[in-house]
């Protein structure tokens, strides 16, 4: 599973989950989930995006599924448990401090589900 945003640079995320995933027989899933008081498609260029990630997504073979949610951790957790997802990908977090952010915290919810890995920002 590989979770994005609705940022075109997220294809190397997609890019990292196809190559990781090599010639087994499992499927690649690419997942966004927007919180429910941010924007969704309210402008062009978010519009544009979503386009560009659901383009990428044929072109590696893989599902691209968009849920808005409140609590974009717990709905994490949930497609880990609900698709038997084995690794999760995303990319490295923004925050300075691990406790603020996402990535330690969907780790710590999903250690013994699945393997998180971190792609790191360029």
């Amino acid at each position: 599973m590989v979770c994005v945003t609705q940022q075109k640079t997220c294809e190397r995320l997609i890019k990292y989950g196809h190559e990781f995933l090599g010639h087994d027989d499992g499927e690649l899933f690419i997942i966004h989930v927007a919180h429910y008081q941010f924007k969704f498609l309210g402008n062009n260029q978010e519009g544009e995006a979503l386009e560009y990630l659901y383009e990428k997504a044929l072109e590696y073979g893989a599902n691209l599924t968009v849920v808005r949610s409140n609590h974009v951790l717990d709905t994490l957790v949930d497609l880990v448990d609900k698709n038997d997802i084995s690794y999760v990908v995303l990319g490295e977090s923004g925050e300075a401090k691990t406790e603020d952010n996402l990535v330690s915290s969907f780790s710590e919810k999903i250690k013994d589900k699945a393997e998180l890995i971190v792609v790191p920002a360029q």
